[in-house]
């Protein structure tokens, strides 16, 4: 089992927002968080990169529990979350981006350790290139600024930057919001061969159909609680999941 929450609750100032919940990621799937705004999931994603601190419960990944833990430090063990919100160097280009996610890790240690980045740029080129292979569009405008990307362009973007970060598993924060439909498809289908091509993914997403047909199993949240749990094409045909989330009758 790559992740293991075990009963964490979480609060944001005295409001709860995780009331003991339980979830678990096995390696190489992709797991769907979904439900409505306000449910928790987000908070969830933040509680296991360690951007919110829980008032109880653990998060193993691959064994070790990470309770504590700061978020660079998860990053590297290969955990790393795409927030909201498409979070790109607007005024940097896209190659300056991916850069920037190559060197995130060793920059953090430059600040707190005062050692010198020692990635190879050899490394590096390369990371590059394997993200140019998944993204061929990016290639095309690496060197155009990501402010000047349409939305689905700097989500595939903000992707890439983590990848960048070569991660055993992927966290994903709502990657179709603001994107138009063509564009949700193309995102989803790259997470998939992401995925294909060895990284686990934990996405949270407010398109409940759209992420239950590309996710493995997923989790219904409601109210910082975990409502449903099953494989997905189980999710899809739920009549309570389909008539609350999915706009069916």
């Amino acid at each position: 089992m790559l992740l293991e929450v075990r009963n964490l609750t979480a609060y944001y100032d005295t409001v709860l927002a995780l009331d003991d919940i339980s979830l678990n990621i096995n390696e190489g799937e992709i797991v769907a968080m979904i439900g409505p705004n306000g449910a928790g999931k987000t908070t969830a994603l933040k509680a296991i990169c360690g951007l919110v601190k829980p008032k109880s419960g653990e998060v193993l990944f691959r064994g070790e529990n990470i309770n504590g833990k700061q978020p660079y430090q998860l990053v590297e063990k290969g955990l790393c979350l795409v927030p909201e919100g498409r979070r790109v160097f607007t005024s940097m280009t896209v190659l300056e981006n991916l850069e920037m996610g190559a060197y995130t890790v060793s920059s953090v240690k430059l600040s707190v350790l005062g050692k010198r980045n020692q990635q190879p740029k050899t490394d590096v080129k390369q990371l590059i290139e394997k993200v140019f292979s998944i993204f061929p569009i990016l290639k095309e405008r690496q060197k155009q600024r990501a402010g000047t990307l349409s939305s689905g362009e700097q989500q595939m973007l903000a992707i890439g930057k983590a990848l960048m970060l070569k991660p055993k598993l992927l966290l994903l924060d709502e990657p179709s919001l603001g994107l138009s439909p063509n564009y949700i498809d193309t995102v989803f289908e790259k997470i998939k061969e992401i995925n294909i091509d060895g990284t686990t993914i934990l996405l949270v997403e407010q398109n409940a159909r759209v992420a239950l047909e590309y996710a493995n199993r997923g989790y219904v949240f409601k109210i910082g609680e975990i409502a449903f749990e099953d494989i997905a094409i189980n999710l899809l045909k739920n009549d309570e999941v389909r008539k609350s989330f999915l706009g069916e009758r």
